[in-house]
């Protein structure tokens, strides 16, 4: 009699956590994950992390990190150096450009957003 798939899959799932946490124990009673530069520290968000809707965070997170980041990810990235451009800028004149293009950026991407919701996609 074939085992059930549901049961195969949980006992594998199991043992890649069981290993994982071996693995783990072993490397902290080694010493080498305390050497780690990042051992204890937050790790880094992305640029564009805080610019980006709650809901689409970590959809997003998990297409970039399997090499296929959304287009808006790179929206929300340019929307975060702008920002940044804009509050070092000391000159009137550069920062109402760099607001003028803010404002287009943010609303092209309210745009995009809005039909990814109506359409489903999100």
């Amino acid at each position: 009699m074939a085992a059930d798939p549901d049961t195969h899959r949980n006992t594998l799932l199991r043992e890649q956590d069981e290993r994982i946490a071996r693995d783990l124990a072993e490397s902290m009673r080694s010493g080498e994950l305390q050497s780690a530069a990042s051992f204890g520290k937050p790790l880094s968000e992305a640029d564009g992390w805080d610019e980006t809707p709650v809901e689409f965070r970590m959809a997003f997170k998990v297409l970039k990190n399997a090499g296929v980041p959304p287009p808006e990810l790179a929206v929300f990235q340019e929307r975060a150096a702008l920002r940044r451009q804009l509050d070092a800028a000391v000159d009137e004149g550069e920062k109402q450009g760099l607001r003028e293009r803010l404002a287009a950026l943010e609303q092209a991407l309210a745009l995009r957003l809005e039909g990814m919701r109506a359409s489903g996609k999100l």
